[in-house]
């Protein structure tokens, strides 16, 4: 039982492997259910039960890494603190299933699934596969990030606008730039502002710091308009 907690799995993660497609089938499946479900979930006691179960998930979520990176000492404000976009659009989805604030949503809907979305398909994992805690705690907080904000959509029937898109825009950029800050002043690199992971990333292949800034700021906003057409299909077909 240990041997799934220590700080280095023993066994490397393969993308693409058998477990991690099972893995993201469980999350899609549960996100498939939520949709055929959604007018059940809006009754008691199925309501209150899911909301909240999910509300937990992400917080318990969230702590336990904490108290994980404590108990290998390996805790560190320069790249343990909750600045990672992950982090804060978690903490921001678990905010809005207590707060169904709609100028919530429109952050965490674009920045959260698009970010979790993108982790979750190339996930920086290394040497932790399942049932590594940092396996099970990784797709959890993602998949629960996703999950989160699509009750959102098929339960509370929150839409986002085009308008909402660069709202979100604004937002994840106006965080980038306090960030940025932040990062020079204590030494860390959340969000990898001022240079790549040290891990193998996306990034790898896009430029050298910091022209990849451009691409990704590009990759960003054809992500939020992707995660926007659903509604725009929808919204089109209703009026013709």
């Amino acid at each position: 039982m240990k041997s799934y907690i220590l700080p280095d799995g023993q066994n490397s993660f393969n993308l693409f492997s058998t477990v991690h497609l099972v893995t993201l089938l469980v999350v899609l499946s549960v996100a498939v259910l939520m949709f055929f479900f959604r007018k059940k979930l809006r009754t008691k006691p199925y309501y209150f039960i899911v909301r909240f179960s999910l509300f937990i998930m992400l917080l318990l979520s969230e702590i336990s890494l904490h108290v994980w990176l404590y108990w290998i000492d390996a805790w560190e404000y320069k790249h343990s603190l909750p600045f990672h976009l992950s982090s804060i659009t978690l903490l921001l989805s678990a905010l809005l299933l207590l707060t169904k604030r709609f100028s919530l949503f429109e952050f965490t809907y674009f920045a959260g699934i698009g970010s979790a979305l993108q982790a979750m398909v190339t996930p920086d994992l290394n040497a932790y596969t399942f049932p590594h805690y940092r396996f099970v705690h990784f797709f959890i907080s993602h998949g629960g990030t996703v999950l989160a904000n699509l009750f959102m959509v098929f339960v509370e029937e929150f839409r986002p606008t085009v308008r909402s898109i660069w709202k979100a825009f604004l937002w994840l950029n106006t965080y980038a730039l306090v960030l940025f800050f932040v990062n020079l002043i204590i030494g860390g690199n959340y969000m990898y502002l001022l240079r790549k992971p040290a891990n193998p990333s996306i990034l790898d292949y896009i430029g050298p710091w910091p022209a990849y800034i451009l691409p990704l700021e590009i990759i960003t906003i054809l992500t939020f308009i992707i995660l926007y057409l659903p509604f725009w299909i929808i919204g089109f077909m209703k009026r013709h």
